[in-house]
């Protein structure tokens, strides 16, 4: 998923921050199985997809932020 992540989000310039959640029982409990989890904003933001990217589910999520943000 990361890989075919990349080129989403350099096309409108957004960053991808991976958190591990074997590392925080509190993430790990909340997702269990459902990683890769892909995320939109922060650990509370709004859940795009699991196991394999939905490219026009996160293409409409970051072209939708990217014209929030002008």
């Amino acid at each position: 998923m990361r890989d075919a992540l990349r080129p989403l989000a350099k096309a409108v310039g957004a960053t991808i921050t991976e958190i591990d959640v074997d590392t925080d029982a509190a993430i790990e409990a909340r997702f269990g199985d459902l990683v890769p989890v892909l995320l939109h904003g922060s650990i509370d933001g709004i859940e795009l997809c699991h196991y394999r990217l939905d490219t026009a589910g996160v293409e409409n999520a970051l072209r939708d932020a990217t014209q929030q943000s002008r």
